[in-house]
Parts: C-alpha cells; sequence; structure tokens
C-alpha cells in the first residue's frame, strides 16, 4: 500500500471511532448523569526521502463534555445533583470511582447505593450510613445530611486533579488518578441531572462523519482500480 492508502485508512479508522462515540452518546439521551464524549485526533507527519510527506491521523482519545446538563425533579429524598463542577465519589469493585448519576437509594445495609449498588461516600472518603426507618431525611445545598434536624454525615463532591486524567470506564462512571474536593458545588436534593447530550447536534455530527467516512470510502475504492489497471497494463 502507498503512502496515500495508508492515510486514508488512518483516516477511515478515526472516522469510524467518532462515529461509535457518537452512537454511544445518542443512545444515552436519556440517561441520568451521562457526559457527552468526543474523540480527539492527532496527526503525525513524517518527511519522506524520495517524495512528498506521509501524514497519518489516530484517534485514540476521547474528550469528555463536562458542561452542566438540565436538572429533573423527582422529589426522591435520596435523589441528587450536583450544580456546578464535580462528582459523587461511589466505591466499587475496582476502587473508588466518580460520577454524576445521583440516584441512590438506602441497601438492606443501610448504606446509600446508586444502582449497581456502589456506596455513595462521604467528604471523607467513607460510606454514608442512613439509620433504618430514617425519617424526614434532608440533604443541604452543602452535601449536609439530616435526619428528624440531625446531622449524620456530609455527601462528598470531587473532581479530579489533573482532568485529562479522566477515563471513562462504561455507562456513567469515571476513572480518576486523584480526586480532591470540589469548590463551589451546590447539592440539590429531589432532582436528578440529565444528560447532556444535544441530540440535534449529535445527529448533524453524525451525518458530517459519515459522509466524510463515504467520501475517503470512494477515493480508496478509485485507489484501488487505479493499482489494478496498472498491474493488469504492466502484466501484458
Amino acid at each position: 500500500m502507498d503512502a496515500s492508502g495508508y492515510t486514508a485508512l488512518s483516516r477511515q479508522s478515526g472516522l469510524m471511532r467518532e462515529m461509535q462515540s457518537v452512537a454511544n452518546n445518542i443512545a444515552n439521551i436519556s440517561t441520568t448523569g451521562f457526559r457527552r464524549e468526543g474523540v480527539v485526533f492527532s496527526e503525525y507527519i513524517k518527511r519522506m526521502e524520495d517524495g512528498p510527506s506521509l501524514s497519518m491521523a489516530t484517534a485514540s482519545a476521547r474528550q469528555v463534555d463536562l458542561s452542566q446538563a438540565g436538572l429533573t425533579a423527582t422529589g426522591g429524598a435520596f435523589d441528587l445533583a450536583i450544580q456546578g463542577d464535580g462528582f459523587f465519589a461511589v466505591q466499587t469493585p475496582t476502587g473508588e470511582r466518580l460520577t454524576r448519576a445521583g440516584n441512590f437509594t438506602p441497601s438492606s445495609e443501610g448504606l446509600l447505593v446508586n444502582a449497581d449498588g456502589y456506596s455513595l461516600m462521604d467528604d471523607g472518603g467513607a460510606p454514608i450510613f442512613i439509620p433504618p426507618d430514617a425519617g424526614g431525611v434532608a440533604v443541604a445545598q452543602d452535601g449536609t445530611i439530616s435526619v428528624a434536624g440531625a446531622p449524620i454525615g456530609r455527601v462528598g463532591v470531587w473532581q479530579p486533579q489533573d482532568p485529562l486524567s479522566l477515563r471513562h470506564e462504561g455507562g456513567t462512571v469515571f476513572a480518576a488518578d486523584a480526586t480532591e474536593p470540589a469548590e463551589g458545588a451546590m447539592i440539590i436534593q429531589g432532582q436528578l441531572e440529565d444528560s447532556n447530550v444535544n441530540p440535534v447536534a449529535e445527529i448533524a455530527r453524525m451525518i458530517d462523519v459519515q459522509r466524510a467516512y463515504e467520501m475517503g470510502q470512494s477515493f480508496m475504492d478509485g485507489e484501488d482500480d487505479r493499482l489494478r489497471s496498472v498491474i493488469q497494463t504492466l502484466g501484458k
């Protein structure tokens, strides 16, 4: 394969990754706390000794959109939303992870957990315990949890020390190399944050990617026909 073929193939591979990212975004339009993702393209250029430069594109990095999404009122005592920067911290089998999905509920052991059964962590990094048959649960904007007017804990809001270390592990869960308390964030009780995916923008982007992929495929088909023609001519 010549230089133009490698260049086109690397571009097609990157466009396929971007199409997968867009499709995943669209599939999670209604997922609570979902963060939109995009693909980051990088270019590698090498000057050839006997010809023009060779350009190769890669799209192995993903960018997480951390913009605020809308809030939906649920009235649930343990439904929490973050207004501002930061994430809830949950304890998973592979370690502490971050999420913006705040639909929590007390487990049979009294721990406040999410839909996957992961424990919500307080501002000290410990699981939050809700007393059995607790009534009158209130969560203040600073995360303080009170039962019948008496504080029992405080929900932690965390952010990665290095935003570039944030990695999407699936669903609404993210990993980071190290975290620190997020400043200025407010916790809203009885509401959940929506997905921050803009369906119109994603569909428009899907169309653009599809057209770019078809254009690249047409170029590769043309190059294939050209090489076949050259081989047939030289073989006569």
